[in-house]
């Protein structure tokens, strides 16, 4: 199979994910505000647990991915090593 098509069935989730109809700045806030109303927006998502495994197969960083802050997810990486 090739690598294009393992990665669009991999990233399929994003079609229809909530994120999609917000922009960036929603789920990127700037350092020191609120992550909440992103989180609530994640929750509500069908693609949050994909997302999330997303995030932490390619040690996204930065945002909000799956429900999860940054902080949240190195601290469930950290907890599974």
């Amino acid at each position: 199979m090739p690598i294009n098509a393992t990665t669009d069935k991999e990233l399929s989730w994003q079609e229809t994910a909530l994120c999609a109809q917000a922009g960036p700045e929603f789920f990127f806030p700037a350092p020191g505000t609120s992550t909440r109303e992103a989180k609530q927006l994640c929750g509500a998502c069908e693609g949050r647990v994909e997302c999330l495994a997303y995030a932490l197969d390619n040690d996204e960083r930065f945002g909000v991915w799956g429900g999860l802050s940054e902080k949240e997810r190195h601290l469930l990486k950290r907890g599974q090593g």
